[in-house]
């Protein structure tokens, strides 16, 4: 069975979520950090680690 990449963090990330119960702030910085790191000079050299 093959599930699409999308579907499964979302998946972990709302019951992360559920149970965790972290601040939504917090939340809200890890998505932004992901994104504006993910976007920058050092996006290359992450998508080589995860390689």
């Amino acid at each position: 069975m093959d599930v699409p990449l999308w579907l499964a963090l979302t998946v972990v990330a709302i019951l992360g979520v559920k149970l965790a119960r972290p601040p939504w702030w917090l939340v809200a910085v890890f998505l932004l950090g992901g994104y504006l790191l993910a976007d920058s000079f050092v996006g290359p050299a992450i998508s080589a680690a995860v390689k």
